[in-house]
């Protein structure tokens, strides 16, 4: 990044230069919305851009700040969301073509709870289908900023993209076995997946009940920290919200690590793993052990296929059920891997769904014991961003299997069935420029300390520092 380009700068920095109003916000959002039309007709991250309400928005901001208003650092930052929250008077379609007239009445809390703490929405961002793997027709494929020919995240990638590439300041998306993650290892930038119920998952199209997060997607540790305390807390209208407050996660970003335990499973992130991945964790854990941190030896609970088949099970009979309504009643609607994943989902018995359900329970509590003994477990957000002819996206489950098979989405899932909160970050590149991530586990409601944790590394590195030429 050279000086001087702002669509780069941390949501963290802009903040403080909107406070100190060295920024108007207006001028900031035209400078936005210039660059997203400017660049993401190549990129293709938005499904939906709202250029009147974000400019009508951004007035109001600057109106507020001038008057001594100051909400805090969310205010007059432009966002924008994957496009499975709903917003009021804007179409929210989840990548589905049943509902690609579907406009809500009402914003989903995130979005609202961002919107009340001063954030500017410029758009509603591409996704894929339902939020699973693979793309209705209908809808274009996000692409990766770093190299066109890589795979860009699923199912969270326009959210992926805006961010890597400087169209939005932050971004929202949801997880159910890696979609936060995924597109936060292939394009570059850190993913936060809360506690289950920390942050609101009302006003969200669900894909599986019991295994959705919703959660911030930035360029800095600290950005998806400041964005996490502006969408947690206790919601009345999501049965599943926890009832505590919005934590505290700005408090001790700045204590270090020198003291904790960082925990690490070398055969579990390293077996049948690209090379250079490897290295750049384990450099990793190098750079958090000089700063004071002890790195442990610990064993993950994990047999991939065991946890890989149990997560397809409940997360398709829970995908089966949310779609009820349109489901198989519009069947030849769906595109040709999502309608195959519901038809899976439809043949899971409640028998099948309730076994399952027995081996995700006692994985559960394997993994937040191995949790409970160190302050963070350390491992790869996912296998490697592999290349990918972009017309795979649009093909069947069989087509997809190369993605299935390359991102090891036994690196993601523990977190998805136990709840524990995840962050993603960059660690490294490959020798041809693709992104490498790491992922930090912690137990229930542990925020705060991997964002402490992965913002001690983010100090000590400069990898966050780093854009793709777009």
């Amino acid at each position: 990044m050279a000086k001087g380009e702002l669509h780069y700068a941390t949501l963290g920095d802009v903040a403080r230069k909107i406070k100190a109003r060295e920024i108007s916000p207006l001028d900031l959002v035209h400078s936005m919305l210039s660059r997203i039309e400017a660049v993401d007709s190549s990129l293709k991250s938005f499904a939906t851009v709202t250029p009147e309400r974000a400019l009508a928005a951004a007035e109001k901001a600057e109106q507020e700040i001038a008057s001594g208003n100051y909400r805090g650092p969310m205010h007059g930052i432009p966002i924008a969301v994957k496009d499975l929250f709903y917003t009021k008077g804007i179409r929210t379609m989840g990548g589905l073509a049943v509902f690609k007239d579907f406009t809500p009445d009402y914003d989903g809390t995130a979005v609202s709870r961002l919107k009340s703490a001063g954030a500017i929405l410029l758009g509603k961002l591409n996704l894929t289908e339902g939020a699973m793997a693979g793309y209705h027709r209908d809808f274009d494929v996000p692409v990766n900023p770093w190299d066109p020919a890589y795979w860009s995240g699923a199912s969270s990638s326009g959210s992926g993209v805006a961010v890597a590439a400087g169209l939005c300041f932050a971004a929202l998306g949801t997880d159910t076995g890696g979609s936060i993650r995924f597109p936060s290892m292939a394009n570059g930038i850190v993913g936060l997946k809360p506690t289950y119920g920390r942050v609101s998952r009302y006003g969200v199209h669900p894909l599986g009940e019991t295994l959705d997060h919703v959660g911030p997607m930035t360029r800095s540790v600290t950005d998806a920290a400041i964005v996490l305390e502006a969408i947690a807390g206790h919601d009345i209208n999501d049965p599943t919200s926890l009832k505590h407050s919005a934590p505290d996660m700005l408090g001790h970003l700045n204590n270090g690590v020198a003291g904790m335990r960082i925990g690490y499973d070398r055969a579990f992130a390293s077996e049948g793993l690209n090379a250079g991945l490897v290295t750049a964790i384990e450099d990793a854990l190098i750079v958090l052990e000089n700063l004071g941190a002890a790195i442990v030896d610990v064993k993950m609970p994990v047999d991939p296929a065991t946890i890989g088949d149990t997560w397809f099970a409940i997360c398709s009979r829970e995908a089966f059920n949310a779609h009820a309504k349109t489901f198989p009643s519009r069947a030849d609607e769906y595109g040709t891997h999502f309608r195959e994943f519901l038809e899976i989902g439809a043949s899971i018995t409640d028998d099948q769904y309730a076994a399952a359900t027995e081996v995700r329970n006692t994985f559960n509590k394997q993994f937040k014991s191995v949790l409970a003994s160190t302050d963070t477990v350390i491992c790869p957000a996912g296998g490697f961003t592999l290349p990918l002819p972009p017309d795979i996206m649009y093909g069947s489950t069989a087509d997809l299997q190369p993605i299935f098979e390359g991102v090891q989405m036994h690196f993601t899932i523990p977190a998805n069935f136990a709840g524990t909160p995840a962050l993603t970050l960059p660690c490294g590149f490959s020798e041809n420029g693709i992104p490498y991530a790491m992922q930090l586990l912690g137990p229930l409601l542990s925020e705060a300390r991997l964002c402490r944790i992965g913002h001690a590394y983010e100090k000590a590195t400069d990898w966050h520092d780093r854009h793709p030429t777009v």
